[in-house]
């Protein structure tokens, strides 16, 4: 995809996973602002060098004044910045509630005081639709948990980012458009997720820990797709106002047979073991994604025995 010339990308939550392999994408091609606080940095895998066009802040989007500061020269933003991760939502619901819709309020009010703005990326979650989510589309109902149960404050604090996101573009015409991603793996994943779990366990020949019974089904989408469907949501003038399922149901597995996997691809003689499930899960998660399809041009090229290699490799190299 051709950047339009004199393209300015803010991004926050830049430091992360997504926003790094979004920067490394787009490295020389354009301007590129990481926002980030730090709490997690993938960044410091990527070489950033002065012909990247690669320009770090570190900030919170918690701070309103010093995120517009920073924010006032962009021309498109990606606002990844959130609490994620069933552990730190768990230990952390309050600051989950905070940063995930007071920071996307910030970001939206930010974007609006940009003179020269083409488009506002929310990236939400696909945990909008529930428990149970089999070939979701976008106008699906949402579902929540039960009120109280710390595991859907994410859930909630997203799906309130993207009514926010919508408010901003019928009522100040913001350009905004809606990203509900379907499990992203990949190399230079930090933290997170339980492909990065199980290949760096099965790599250093430690137990995997497969929470629950392993039953939970899952769609991979690898970090190269995701990127390609961001591209699109930035540029494409179709994609404006639009929410959009991204993820591969070709790559949909349990969470045993993803572990299995590894184990084979990585040649690893780790064991599986077994932990009680101490909170409510999403049980099925895959989307459908004929609308990303349609409007963007969207179509996952990474099937899961390849991006799994390809992360294993990364890993066995970096470990």
């Amino acid at each position: 995809m051709t950047i339009p010339q004199g393209t300015h990308l803010f991004v926050t939550g830049g430091a992360g996973f997504i926003g790094t392999a979004l920067a490394s994408r787009l490295s020389g091609c354009c301007q590129i602002t990481l926002y980030d606080s730090f709490k997690q940095n993938a960044l410091k895998n990527v070489p950033i060098d002065s012909e990247s066009g690669i320009h770090v802040i570190q900030g919170d989007v918690l701070d309103l004044a010093h995120l517009k500061k920073a924010m006032k020269k962009a021309t498109h933003v990606v606002h990844l910045a959130a609490i994620a991760g069933v552990d730190a939502v768990l230990e952390n619901p309050v600051l989950t509630m905070k940063v995930n819709l007071q920071g996307t309020l910030h970001a939206l009010e930010a974007a609006c005081e940009v003179s020269r703005f083409e488009r506002f990326v929310d990236f939400s979650t696909s945990e909008v639709f529930g428990t149970h989510a089999y070939k979701v589309e976008e106008t699906h109902l949402t579902s929540q948990g039960s009120v109280g149960e710390a595991r859907w404050s994410y859930a909630v604090s997203k799906l309130a980012g993207e009514f926010l996101s919508h408010s901003f573009f019928h009522q100040y015409q913001l350009p905004t458009v809606i990203i509900r991603p379907f499990n992203i793996y990949g190399p230079n994943q930090v933290g997170v997720g339980a492909v990065h779990h199980f290949v760096v366990r099965a790599l250093k020949g430690q137990d995997l820990i497969v929470t629950g019974d392993g039953s939970q089904i899952r769609a991979w989408c690898y970090i190269d797709d995701i990127v390609e469907a961001l591209l699109s949501a930035l540029f494409k003038p179709e994609a404006v106002g639009e929410a959009f399922n991204i993820g591969n149901a070709r790559s949909t597995v349990t969470i045993y047979d993803l572990a299995q996997k590894i184990l084979h691809l990585s040649g690893s003689s780790s064991r599986l073991v077994f932990k009680p499930l101490d909170y409510t899960d999403v049980e099925i998660r895959v989307p459908n994604i004929d609308k990303a399809r349609t409007l963007l041009g969207y179509e996952p090229k990474v099937d899961l025995e390849e991006g799994l290699s390809r992360t294993i490799e990364w890993y066995r190299s970096h470990l």
